[in-house]
């Protein structure tokens, strides 16, 4: 009980001290209210800003005399001293350009101003959120330089900085109040899912490169952090509202809405709590590309294509080699020895795939996204005189995410009821913290799109009978007279007979029962209960060690994933899974020369229970010249490490036309399967009528997807030199990728103008990627197999497995032994010119060098365009209570490798544009907007939903 009313006390308490209550008004040179500006007692930590009017008030039991700090972005800050309680201070800030001199924690993990960051670092203000032209200021990072964005779904877009990523951008990290947003069970952000609501952001930073030297091993291209506001600054109930129309020409026009409210209170000096809530809800973009996934070899959409296998098609993976469908038919007893011969001499040595179902058909195409958070706030010390324990302040925060996406890997996914919750445990000072959290997750009702439509299929009809009564219809065709394409044409429609139509009660029924089953033979459905717990801390010696700034810190993580065995191989057999992380670093900062000079020198130690330890070094150095420190020189070299994600250790997920296997070296055991053997010299050679595979088959004996198919192309005409290429797979298990990443950049300002220059060239070794490989049911995989060896021959056996289909496709993860090289240069420029008009633009180049022939079955995936170019113009104050920005970025054409589809995206122009009026009198803003104004849709990732349009309108309310 006694600890039960300390935590009350602490909660609760308010000490009856004599108060002194400021209030005042804070406007421009033009008397015009400036909104959101941050009053500060110097030396304290209680702060408030200023309402929609410029008015503010803030009480603490502080006795005069003592000054307050007046500062906002853009203006110059100002100081105003108090002499007497309840004194009204009215203050006129000038205009004046402070970019250089903003505020950022995230480069060194310490306050610093922009301009002394020693690597290139990108912001978003308050200000910029609240003049950017995008649906959302997570749209709204687009506009970044360095910043491209891949857009899977309306609610789930993945930032890209410096290239290598997917929509499931592995390589990119994004903390939220210090937690880490990931996906325990995927291992990457999902957008903002469980991320910040728009009037809760106190700021935003982007660190576009290798980070891992103070961020560990998943900090590896890039790094965002969102820090929310405090309710101790930022008091009182904001609300934003905004209904709008999505307009696309596959979807039409649709109602989009997106509301929240933050409410904030505090109590006393030492307790403070907030809350927000959001919801957004709308139809998402369709995915309707229906091209074959072969772009390279087959162009346009061509349906009646036999084998015929579309982007946004699925259960039409499911194919086989008809002419093998014969032995099929013969053992069964279907067909006798002599139509045996018929239908062998007749049918086609081709595949053929079954009629899949269109992605529209497969999901409701809603998307809808609820974030909870709430947050309580202890200052137990806030009075005390002792400088350190006023700062202390502990923290208990609770996110939760729930909505609906879709998320696209090697099949498409339907997150729906999707949940995410993180808890955390903080306690914070002036110069430490020490944090705890954990990141829970409920796959909800999501499932697999493929095997949705796969087993959907087999529920009206099992694939041995639509083969083989395709095979019939076809044979049948042909002997009354019909072309190849005739043949084809009947055999489908006789073989599709009684396919449940979507919209059909029957079709209905089938789609509820399967994505409610997770056994992936008969359902589709995604089950996730997993999670990770993480704790770090830091500790700055600033005022404790003089001659420099000193900084120790370390980090602890614990992977608990819990798939049911759908995904990872967490069976009931073998158990869960869990493995350890963790890290220790030191950074120590020097400034000489008048602090003109500033070197940095940091180091990393991670260890991963399943791999090696890794040491990431950064060193860096900042000059800063000229007479008001304006031009500002920095070059930085540093090491960045990637663990493989927990993917690429332990997932088992077929996923149709190949499985994932995971190589973590006791994953190659833990998944297992047993696998039919076709034709009856198969099932002699396999030594039954099926076979045991397991991922030691994957590793160890297969062959390369790449000669297994030049094999398929040469087999019929020439055996002999078809198994000459024939190449035995030969990689190792997934070990960390490394970065060795060099860069130079300039950031300064002459005149109204603003200029930051950068360029970067990272040295990539053991890059992680996929290789496509073809195990054989039995035999043994050899380079270039002895096709006269005979029937006792493993390699023998082995090609007349790849000739009669005995085989399984699997997708590995390894690394390549070719070093990959990327550079980049990025400049960007703003200013204000005439009158309060501002202008902004920037420019990125990228490139990378891979040398394709050395290792010809792996992908990089660099996926990003080689030039971008994004620019706006913007006034506040157009005029009175009015203010508009227009926005504008452009792209080159750029190769998309994923593992699910590869092929080209085209060049892209998008145009933004907001106007805005604001209503001092109500402390609310107006703002009707309308994004990709030229209604030329775009795509940024191959397989997902075209870009259309976004109209709305939206009301803010700050009280």
């Amino acid at each position: 009980m006694k600890v039960y009313y300390f935590i009350l006390t602490l909660f609760f308490c308010s000490i009856s001290f004599a108060q002194t209550t400021i209030t005042g008004t804070v406007v421009d040179k033009s008397n015009q209210p400036i909104p959101g500006a941050n009053i500060k007692i110097v030396g304290e930590a209680i702060g408030t800003v200023t309402d929609f009017d410029g008015n503010f008030s803030l009480t603490t039991q502080k006795n005069p005399p003592f000054s307050v700090e007046i500062s906002s972005i853009g203006f110059a800050t100002q100081t105003v001293e108090v002499k007497t309680k309840n004194q009204k201070i009215s203050a006129v800030l000038a205009e004046e350009e402070t970019r250089l001199d903003e505020i950022v924690v995230s480069a060194s993990r310490a306050p610093e101003r922009v301009r002394e960051s020693p690597v290139t670092i990108e912001r978003m203000s308050v200000r910029d959120i609240k003049k950017s032209a995008s649906v959302s200021f997570y749209d709204g990072l687009e506009n970044l330089k360095e910043v491209h964005m891949n857009t899977s779904s309306m609610s789930f877009k993945s930032i890209n900085t410096r290239g290598f990523a997917t929509a499931a951008n592995t390589r990119f990290m994004q903390l939220v109040d210090g937690m880490d947003n990931s996906s325990p069970l995927l291992n990457f952000v999902l957008g903002n899912l469980i991320g910040i609501s728009e009037i809760d952001v106190a700021s935003v930073e982007l660190l576009p490169g290798a980070s891992s030297a103070l961020y560990g091993a998943n900090a590896f291209n890039g790094i965002l952090f969102m820090t929310s506001k405090s309710p101790f600054t930022h008091q009182g109930v904001s609300a934003y509202a905004k209904v709008g129309q999505t307009s696309q020409q596959a979807a039409g026009n649709n109602l989009y809405y997106d509301y929240g409210v933050r409410v904030a209170k505090a109590f006393t000096p030492h307790f403070a709590a907030k809350a927000n809530f959001t919801f957004m809800s709308g139809t998402d973009w369709y995915a309707t590309d229906y091209r074959d996934k072969d772009l390279v070899n087959k162009v346009g959409i061509d349906r009646n294509d036999p084998n015929y296998d579309g982007i946004n098609v699925y259960g039409d993976v499911v194919r086989t080699n008809i002419k093998s469908v014969a032995s099929g038919l013969l053992n069964v007893g279907a067909i006798t020895p002599a139509q045996f011969s018929v239908f062998n001499a007749i049918l086609p040595n081709m595949e053929v795939s079954r009629t899949g179902y269109n992605e529209v058909d497969i999901t409701d195409n809603k998307v809808r996204n609820a974030k909870v958070d709430f947050s309580l706030h202890v200052r137990p010390w806030a009075t005390s005189s002792t400088e350190w324990a006023k700062d202390i302040e502990i923290i208990w925060q609770s996110k939760f995410g729930f909505g609906n996406t879709v998320y696209q890997g090697a099949n498409r996914y339907y997150l729906n009821g999707f949940q995410m919750a993180q808890h955390k445990l903080e306690i914070m000072g002036k110069n430490f913290f020490v944090r705890g959290y954990v990141t829970s997750e409920d796959g909800g009702k999501s499932y697999d799109m493929e095997f949705t439509a796969i087993n959907i299929n087999r529920k009206w009809k099992e694939d041995r009978v639509w083969f083989g009564q395709y095979a019939g219809a076809y044979v049948q065709s042909t002997l009354n007279g019909a072309t190849p394409d005739q043949a084809h044409a009947a055999a489908r429609n006789v073989a599709d007979t009684g396919r449940f139509l979507p919209g059909t009660p029957e079709y209905i029924n089938a789609f509820n029962q399967v994505t409610a089953d997770p056994d992936v033979l008969t359902g589709s459905k995604l089950v996730d209960n997993s999670k990770i717990y993480h704790s770090d801390a830091n500790y700055n010696f600033r005022d404790v060690v003089k001659f420099a700034e000193i900084q120790i810190g370390g980090s602890y993580r614990r992977y608990d994933l819990n798939s049911f065995g759908r995904i990872y191989t967490d069976t009931p057999e073998f158990g869960g899974i869990r493995y350890d992380e963790y890290g220790v670093y030191t950074q120590i900062q020097k400034k000489l020369m008048e602090d003109r000079l500033k070197l940095t020198g940091s180091v990393r130690y991670d260890k991963s229970q399943n791999f090696d330890g890794n040491y990431s070094p950064r060193v860096s150095v900042v000059y800063s010249a000229g007479e008001q420190k304006n031009h500002n020189f920095r070059a930085s070299f540093q090491t960045g490490f990637r663990n493989p994600t927990t993917q690429d250790q332990y997932i088992g997920f077929n996923v149709g036309n190949a499985v994932l296997i995971g190589s973590a070296p006791d994953n190659l055991d833990r998944y297992r399967e047993v696998l039919p053997v076709n034709t009856a010299v198969g099932q002699a050679f396999a030594g039954g009528t099926t076979s045991v595979m397991t991922g030691q088959n994957a590793y160890y004996n297969s062959y390369t997807a790449a000669s297994a198919q030049q094999f398929a192309a040469l087999a019929g005409t020439d055996p002999v030199a078809a198994a000459a290429l024939l190449r035995r797979t030969d990689v190792g298990l997934v070990k960390p990728e490394t970065v060795k990443a060099f860069e130079l950049g300039y950031r300064g300002q002459v005149g109204n103008f603003a200029y930051d220059i950068n360029g970067y060239y990272n040295i990539y070794n053991d890059f992680i990627g996929n290789l496509t490989v073809v195990a054989p049911l039995y035999g043994t995989a050899q380079d270039s197999p002895n096709i006269g060896g005979g029937p006792t021959d493993s390699g023998f056996q082995s090609i007349h497995a790849l000739t009669t289909g005995n085989t399984r496709n699997y997708q590995l993860y390894t690394n390549t032994d070719i070093e990959i090289k990327s550079l980049g240069f990025g400049a960007g420029i703003s200013t204000k010119f005439y009158k309060d008009f501002e202008f902004s633009a920037n420019y990125n180049f990228a490139e990378f060098d891979f040398d394709q022939a050395k290792d010809p079955s792996f992908e990089a995936g660099f996926n990003t365009p080689k030039h971008r170019v994004k620019g706006s113009i913007s006034n506040d104050k157009l005029f009175k209570n009015f203010g508009f920005n227009v926005s504008a970025r452009w792209s080159s054409e750029y190769l998309w490798q994923s593992t699910f589809v590869d092929g080209m995206i085209k060049e892209m122009t998008v145009v933004d544009a907001q106007i805005n009026y604001a209503i001092p009198s109500l402390k609310s803003v107006i703002k009707v907007g309308a994004t990709n104004l030229g209604g030329n849709e775009y795509i940024q990732v191959l397989g997902a939903g075209a870009v259309g349009q976004q109209f709305f309108v939206g009301l803010t309310i700050n009280q």
